[in-house]
């Protein structure tokens, strides 16, 4: 059995719900400042397996801890298979490196062109504008930022990537992610929405974001007055499991989509965490409820020590078959592979195409059964109008 971290804070605070006072429990910036980081906060908690004991060691030399007490509260005090806990509590497996994995899974480093820009597709770029988050997930594909200091980006470095999306006028799309930029103050946030917001080719603005899931009192009436006046903007969070669709987030994704900001869920396929259709259609259920749309569901990347948590492709393509047509299409998200060294998203999915003749399509159905799609007689595909239209500038 590994000895045990220090403990983090003397004396010993509380941080169960019930011992802490409801305004202490609901403000954000208390559950940031308390977040469990050690051995000692987790052991009183949940009751710890040598497994995890030995991962908690690891810890210090792989990736941080950080786990908001509110998050902590959904994890299962005797069951180490908890799908929250599973997220967040590593494991001794989390030290081995397996082969085809890397510390920059996505190549992400290679398609910076300037601080804190990540442009890998011609007409989007992610801006990333800090280094921490309300938890940190085990399953995390940029470990080798996140976390690390826990601090902010410094503002010289965002200017300079102000000014890249100023000069770069293919760049219509501005995806703020990071870290999570919803942990900084509304006021910084609005520094940096405004910014992206001003310059002129930009059309939409998103923000990638854990917060719903892991910090729900953060979505407050300020911060969501604040985002409103910069649409058209978009929120991108990350439910995994419907365990996770608490009250609380529930409030915090309507109270966004309450301010006019469309939402969308991007999973992680993870396994023993949510890697069945009974447990994704079941999430996939519970954000349609709350007008959160199921967006991508991802293969897991290959970043260092995850390949505990990632499932054979197979696996996902089959729970989607299984899916498609026993739910509506609007709560299935596209299975996609982020393509190792900077490929860029790959839609994948069952095969529905059994053979493409001259004058018609074979298909099978969600049953099984066989259909014949006939092809048109004209193939003809031009778009006579489009000279017309692109004389007025508008591309």
């Amino acid at each position: 059995m590994s000895s045990p971290l220090p403990i983090a804070r003397s004396p010993v605070e509380p941080l169960l719900r019930g011992e802490v006072p409801d305004a202490h429990w609901n403000d954000w910036r208390w559950q940031l400042r308390r977040r469990l980081t050690s051995l000692a906060d987790l052991e009183r908690l949940v009751r710890l397996t040598d497994d995890e004991r030995a991962g908690i060691a690891a810890a210090p030399g792989l990736f941080r801890i950080g786990i908001t007490p509110y998050y902590a509260s959904l994890m299962d005090r005797d069951h180490a298979s908890c799908p929250v806990r599973m997220q967040v509590i590593p494991v001794a497996a989390e030290a081995r490196v397996s082969d085809g994995e890397r510390v920059d899974p996505l190549g992400e480093d290679a398609l910076s062109p300037a601080p804190a820009i990540v442009h890998r597709y011609p007409d989007r770029v992610l801006l990333l504008a800090l280094d921490r988050c309300a938890v940190y997930c085990r399953h995390c594909n940029r470990r080798r930022l996140v976390g690390q200091d826990d601090g902010v980006i410094p503002k010289q470095d965002l200017e300079r990537a102000i000014e890249y999306l100023h000069r770069t006028p293919a760049v219509k799309d501005v995806l703020i992610s990071g870290g999570d930029p919803l942990t900084l103050s509304t006021e910084k946030l609005e520094w940096l929405v405004s910014s992206v917001r001003a310059v002129p080719h930009v059309e939409i603005i998103r923000l990638g974001t854990r917060v719903p899931v892991a910090l729900p009192m953060r979505i407050d009436d300020q911060l969501c007055a604040m985002l409103r006046r910069y649409h058209p903007l978009y929120v991108n969070t990350h439910f995994n499991h419907p365990k996770e669709v608490t009250p609380e987030a529930r409030a915090a994704c309507e109270r966004l989509v309450d301010a006019g900001i469309p939402m969308g869920n991007q999973s992680v396929l993870l396994r023993g965490v949510n890697s069945s259709a009974r447990i994704l259609e079941e999430l996939f259920r519970a954000l349609l409820r709350v007008r959160v749309r199921p967006y991508y569901l991802f293969q897991g990347d290959p970043a260092q020590g995850t390949d505990h948590l990632r499932t054979p492709v197979g696996a996902g393509v089959e729970i989607m078959e299984q899916l498609q047509g026993r739910v509506t299409g609007m709560a299935l998200p596209r299975l996609v592979i982020d393509a190792p060294g900077g490929g860029g998203k790959l839609p994948i999915g069952p095969n529905y195409v059994l053979a493409w003749g001259v004058d018609r399509l074979k298909l099978r159905n969600y049953e099984g059964r066989v259909v014949e799609y006939p092809e048109p007689a004209e193939r003809d595909c031009a778009c006579p109008y489009d000279a017309v239209w692109l004389g007025d500038d508008r591309r």
